[in-house]
């Protein structure tokens, strides 16, 4: 994985000299210039499954209230975007990695949304919680059961309205995944396909 040496981006606490990076890029026309770091998930760019998603998955509307979800949010690219999109809602940002929540939290106070941006770890967003859309490039290399696990905990917190919006390189199992959540009993609707990728939305 590019810029990932000693750690994997699922590591809780990176040992690697973060060596911080910028990375820009586009979405619905605004150009974002976020900073990145070695130990975090696609270091040294946008990834490629992220940018279908953010570019083939429906943005909130401007006036979306949430609160929105993503999770395993890297350095925070989704985040990022999210906040952007609606600018009055609140942003739950989740990851693992100690270092991918600081530069996600740094990053939203780039793009002035630090107020609204709530960066946790896993086990310390409120158990309560119910979110009006769920958004991820699932950490797909930790493993079919562990991804299974992840998807099993967070999917059940939508709102009973709400949509989870998800993407799969389909040579890294998107189909089965695609099956395995209908199997589950959730309804799953393939929004899209680009270079390789599903786009998944994923609702009650």
């Amino acid at each position: 994985m590019p810029g990932v040496t000693g750690d994997h981006y699922f590591t809780a606490e990176p040992t690697s000299a973060a060596q911080p990076r910028e990375i820009e890029f586009s979405v619905a026309g605004r150009d974002y210039t976020l900073v990145s770091a070695a130990g975090v998930f696609s270091a040294d760019r946008l990834d490629p499954g992220t940018a279908v998603l953010l570019r083939k998955g429906e943005l909130p509307a401007a006036d979306a209230t949430g609160p929105l979800l993503d999770v395993g949010c890297g350095f925070g690219p989704i985040t990022c975007v999210l906040a952007t999109a609606a600018p009055s809602a609140p942003v739950w940002a989740v990851d693992v990695n100690e270092r991918a929540r600081e530069f996600t939290a740094a990053n939203a106070a780039r793009v002035g949304a630090a107020e609204r941006v709530r960066v946790a770890a896993p086990d310390d967003v409120p158990a309560d919680l119910r979110f009006a859309q769920i958004w991820s490039n699932p950490p797909i290399r930790i493993g079919k059961a562990e991804l299974h696990e992840l998807l099993l905990r967070w999917l059940p917190r939508l709102a009973p309205d709400g949509v989870a919006w998800l993407v799969v390189a389909r040579h890294l199992g998107g189909d089965s995944l695609h099956r395995w959540l209908v199997e589950q009993g959730w309804q799953v609707d393939r929004h899209a396909s680009q270079k390789g990728y599903r786009v998944l939305r994923v609702t009650r």
